[in-house]
């Protein structure tokens, strides 16, 4: 059992591949957040000073090389999520996630799209990145819900997925700054529950 378990286990990198590595998180997310996250995985390798073989060991395809570099985004926004399960009012603290949610997938255009697309793929990289925002949502929503504050029908995979659309809508409209706040706040009228509107 000992040998099995050695032999799955992921060797740790040499110092050379981390290096590439973390040369190419680095390169990446600086196209992504100039160029959209369709930029050209060569220009990528180039600018890291690799190859694209490289790339590919590290990151089998696209969508590895994006949730590694949005993962620590990620963290914050869980992070975010647990300060917000101390705020007074619950459905505004789920309102002020979202929010932070859309102001992320705004800054890498085409980032918002391909979270979407996620949702039903569980197999994806950004699917595993996003199964822990869904459960952070969660808890925010439930905690909302039992206050009274939003309806009991609302889903969290709806939601987030409404989230994504703003942030879509938001990248295509960069004239409008004030395009994602109206849209949540129809959001937050929406989620609220009708036996309450005044609450949350």
């Amino acid at each position: 059992m000992a040998t099995d378990t050695a032999q799955t286990s992921p060797r740790p990198m040499r110092a050379d591949a981390r290096r590439n590595y973390e040369r190419l998180l680095v390169e990446a997310r600086t196209a992504f957040t100039q160029h959209g996250t369709d930029a050209s995985l060569e220009d990528i390798a180039r600018r890291a000073g690799v190859g694209i073989g490289t790339l590919y060991r590290h990151f089998p395809n696209r969508t590895a090389l994006m949730s590694a570099v949005f993962q620590g985004e990620v963290d914050a926004l869980l992070t975010r999520s647990r300060e917000l399960l101390a705020a007074p009012e619950p459905c505004r603290a789920l309102v002020d996630w979202l929010r932070a949610i859309v102001a992320h997938a705004s800054t890498y255009r085409g980032l918002s799209r391909a979270l979407m697309a996620a949702q039903s793929d569980e197999a994806s990289a950004l699917s595993r990145c996003s199964l822990p925002m869904r459960e952070a949502g969660s808890t925010l929503l439930a905690r909302a819900q039992r206050a009274g504050a939003v309806r009991s029908d609302v889903d969290i995979v709806d939601l987030m997925q409404l989230t994504n659309a703003i942030s879509l809508a938001v990248e295509q409209s960069p004239d409008d700054p004030e395009l994602a706040d109206r849209l949540l706040m129809l959001t937050l009228t929406g989620l609220k529950a009708p036996s309450d509107p005044g609450r949350g």
